[in-house]
Order: structure tokens, then C-alpha cells, then sequence
């Protein structure tokens, strides 16, 4: 497990801020920001979302560096959608142990196994991956690229608990890679339970990421960009969220008159759930990759293709 780095700028975050923003003028930049950022990656942003928005969002971006403030498989789907364009990953250490947990050769021996079946593949995957698979998908179009496949049975990985809340809403067979989230993987339903206790009155909702006994307890089972979204519509004043506290950090600047409470609190700590893939990017990583131009990501021509093609098919489906 990697260590967060201190993100702080040491001339003050209005600083660093101001430098950026003269920085992505200067380079012609333009900065693609995961919703489990920190907050002050955020301000520098130009556009916020999930991994569906952020794809789309590479493939129609002028400038000519893109500084992808988030993890390396969302930064090599940019590079994959908008070639010609420098793809920078501010910190080379910001990987996902999800993505890590498939490789091409234990996807070849699972096709062996079920030569009927196509394959999709969660966009949290590697771009080795990605080539051998029909389409990706993300967590708020899983179902609807799963339903697009012409055969009977889809294989689906690497998350086996994104699977199975597929799997569950379609009469296709649904086979499974048995990875996961850590960060999600946490989530319990005793902690659930608990934390409903201290805040009876609020609604749930969960990333389907956790694991499938908390999904079935919470009121809704959504993605990032649809928890943002649904609590814009709900009445509701008060929420247990259930995923990465960048998360909930961006729900509560959204929404100051309403309460949102992290479902996770490490009991020896009281921390809410934060990914350290995710949060070793500050203002310092992205002054860094604006000055020097370093950590830009390149594809392998052997993969670059069949990556593309499943990243497309995604997006044509997401329409």
C-alpha cells in the first residue's frame, strides 16, 4: 500500500492555486479531475466526474496537454481517446489495486474456459486488459453495456461485487472475476447497521463496489456521478454515503443545508474510507506535472487497437 504524500503547497494553497491556473494558460493544459480527489485538486479542475464523464470529456479536449488528476487506467483511457495530445499523470504511483487484480493472462484462460461468452470488462482494468475484451463498462452503464452484448453469457470483471449487482437485474449469465475494491471491499453490513442507527433517519446510498449484503440493506446502489445527481433531486435532508470520502467531501461543498455521513469510520481512528491511490495527488503533484511535462503516459502499439475499440464501443453505447 502506498503512503499519502503531504499535499500541502508550502507558499499556501491561494498560491499554488494562482500558479496553476497562470501554469495551465502557459502549456495550454486542461485538467481532468476524479470525483476522490481532494478538494483543492478540485479548485484547479476543469472538469470533475466520474470515470463515464471523464472518458467522454478526453476525447473532446483542444488543449493540447491533458493533466489527468486521478489514477493510471483513467489516465491511459485518455491517452487511448485523444492521441495526439500529452497525457500526463501527475503522480506515477497512483495505480488501483482493482485494475491490478486482472491480467491478460488469467482473462485469455477465462475466455478458454467460456469460448461463448463475450467480455466486458469494468474500465477500472489495465490497458492490457481492455485489449482483450468486446467492451468496457463503468459502474453507472454496467448494466446497459452487459444487456448490449450479443450472447448469452458475459464474462465481467475484475469486480466481482459490480458483477453481481449486475447479474442480478439481467437474465444474461453474468460469469465473474473475483477481485474487488479495498476500499470498498471494507464496507460491512454490521457497519452499516451501525451507522443507521446514529443517524435513523437518513438515507443510504452505496457504491456497487461494497459488498452485496450492504447494497441489498441501502436505499440506493449508484455510482459517483448518479449519488451526485440523485441527492441534487431528493427531498431528503440527511445521507449515509457509502464509498470514498472525496466523495462525500464533494456532496457536503455541494450541499452545505444537508447532512451527509460517511457509512465507513475506522473504529481505532474514527477516519472515514479514503483511497491512497486517489489522494497522493495534491496541488503539488499538479504544479509538478505542469512545470516539468513529466509522467506522460504512453500505450503499447500491441494493445492500442483492441483498447480502443472496447473504450468506443462503451462510449456508443453510453449514447
Amino acid at each position: 500500500m502506498i503512503q499519502t504524500t503531504d499535499r500541502s503547497a508550502p507558499e499556501g494553497i491561494d498560491a499554488a492555486i494562482a500558479r496553476v491556473t497562470a501554469l495551465k494558460r502557459e502549456r495550454d493544459a486542461f485538467l481532468l479531475c476524479h470525483n476522490y480527489q481532494a478538494q483543492e485538486v478540485k479548485r484547479v479542475a476543469d472538469a470533475i466526474g466520474d470515470s463515464f464523464q471523464l472518458s467522454a470529456r478526453a476525447r473532446t479536449v483542444p488543449a493540447k496537454w491533458i493533466v489527468f488528476c486521478g489514477v493510471r487506467f483513467m489516465a491511459e483511457t485518455a491517452k487511448l481517446l485523444n492521441p495526439s495530445k500529452r497525457v500526463i499523470l501527475p503522480e506515477s504511483k497512483a495505480g488501483c489495486d482493482l485494475a491490478d487484480s486482472i491480467g491478460p493472462e488469467g482473462l485469455r484462460a477465462l475466455k478458454t474456459q467460456h469460448p461463448r461468452a463475450r467480455v466486458v470488462m469494468y474500465i477500472n482494468s489495465n490497458v492490457e486488459v481492455k485489449a482483450l475484451s468486446d467492451a468496457i463498462c463503468t459502474s453507472s452503464n454496467a448494466l446497459k453495456v452487459v444487456e448490449a452484448m450479443d450472447s448469452e453469457e458475459v464474462i465481467f470483471g475484475p469486480d466481482r461485487n459490480l458483477a453481481a449487482h449486475v447479474a442480478k437485474q439481467t437474465s444474461k449469465r453474468v460469469i465473474p472475476w473475483a477481485g474487488s475494491c479495498p476500499i470498498h471491499e471494507v464496507f460491512t453490513l454490521p457497519m452499516l447497521q451501525r451507522a443507521r442507527k446514529n443517524v435513523p433517519d437518513a438515507c443510504v446510498i452505496v457504491h456497487p463496489e461494497c459488498p452485496s449484503d450492504v447494497q441489498e440493506e441501502a436505499d440506493e446502489v449508484l455510482s459517483t456521478s448518479q449519488m451526485i445527481e440523485t441527492v441534487g433531486r431528493m427531498k431528503a435532508r440527511r445521507f449515509l454515503i457509502g464509498t470514498e470520502i472525496g466523495l462525500i467531501e464533494q456532496l457536503r461543498e455541494l450541499h452545505p443545508d444537508r447532512e451527509f455521513w460517511p457509512v465507513y469510520e475506522h473504529k481505532s481512528c474514527d477516519e472515514a474510507c479514503a483511497c491512497p491511490h486517489m489522494k497522493i495527488t495534491g496541488l503539488h503533484s499538479v504544479l509538478r506535472a505542469l512545470d516539468t511535462g513529466k509522467e506522460a503516459i504512453t500505450i503499447p502499439e500491441a494493445h492500442r487497437a483492441g483498447a480502443l475499440r472496447a473504450v468506443e464501443r462503451m462510449l456508443e453505447i453510453g449514447k
